[in-house]
């Protein structure tokens, strides 16, 4: 067999570790990740290039019905992501049955005349008896809904696994040229990495009130790569939450919770991108911007 590439879509819903699947995968920080459901906005493309065959990634936003306008931008992103892939690769926590809800958003994947691999997530969680018993009537029981290309437990926490699925995926992909340079990890700019790590780091450092009303938005994006006269790159970034009670939660006494946001944020920046970081960030308050296609327009949520 010759050289093989193509794109494998993954898709799932919120919290089954669609971005944790990929980064063990690529053995590289290159989504972000979070126990919060929906961490994932945006559909974005990594890479995984091997002796044999290069993985076009796509990391979609989590399967769910859309509530407002943000939601309905995600649920677009997730369906056109799976419009022209050689592979789908859809991502359920082990031990998790198809409910109605999952049935009828999966339904117009299983129209495409493309194959489907049934990713078992999460395994580490199910250990004994009891676990196997739980894993085998799941699996059964999504197994005879999607009738999947194959299926392939795994554990991106633990890594198990994780070369059958690659092995699994490439047997499916066909003969094909690089589609990207073999070096590159990520399709994407360091200004939307930017502000795809200090979004991860809100949601790491804040509850429930706050992570799915921020958005984060890079106003100035100056790099050594761009300004070879500059050591140190200087970013400024807005983080725009919807109620003012969420900015106070934000900035913390004192200025401490942003303190930490950022001082985390520069410090995965500086490992990414190899130099120096001065960044500013700044918290607004836009009242239900997530309601608003103009506003999430704003906030960077558009068609590419």
């Amino acid at each position: 067999m010759g050289f093989k590439s193509g794109i494998v879509t993954l898709v799932g819903r919120p919290n089954t570790g669609k971005s944790s699947l990929i980064n063990a995968l690529l053995r590289e920080k290159v989504a972000a990740v979070s126990s919060k459901p929906q961490t994932t906005r945006n559909a974005v493309r990594c890479v995984l290039t091997t002796e044999e065959a290069q993985i076009v990634f796509v990391d979609t936003p989590g399967l769910h019905t859309p509530k407002h306008a943000l939601g309905e931008f995600m649920m677009r992103e997730a369906s056109d992501a799976t419009s022209a892939v050689d592979v789908v690769c859809f991502v359920m926590e082990a031990g998790k049955e198809l409910d109605e809800a999952s049935e009828a958003l999966l339904a117009p994947l299983l129209e495409r005349n493309v194959p489907i691999v049934l990713v078992l997530n999460k395994i580490d969680r199910l250990r004994g008896a009891r676990g196997q018993e739980i894993f085998w009537r799941a699996m059964n029981q999504v197994q005879e809904k999607i009738n999947p290309s194959a299926v392939v437990p795994v554990s991106a926490k633990e890594r198990t696994n994780l070369d059958v699925l690659q092995e699994e995926l490439i047997k499916l992909l066909p003969e094909g040229e690089l589609i990207y340079p073999e070096d590159m990890l990520m399709d994407t700019t360091e200004r939307f990495l930017a502000e795809e790590i200090i979004r991860e780091k809100i949601l790491l450092a804040t509850e429930q009130e706050v992570p799915h009303s921020v958005a984060v938005v890079v106003q100035d994006f100056k790099s050594p790569d761009e300004y070879p006269e500059m050591k140190t790159a200087e970013i400024r970034a807005d983080i725009v939450v919807e109620r003012p009670g969420q900015k106070g939660i934000l900035i913390g006494g004192g200025g401490l919770k942003l303190k930490e946001v950022g001082t985390a944020a520069r410090l995965e920046m500086e490992q990414r991108f190899g130099y120096p970081v001065f960044l500013q960030l700044w918290v607004k308050v836009r009242p239900d911007w997530r309601r608003s296609s103009e506003n999430i327009g704003r906030m960077g949520y558009r068609r590419r």
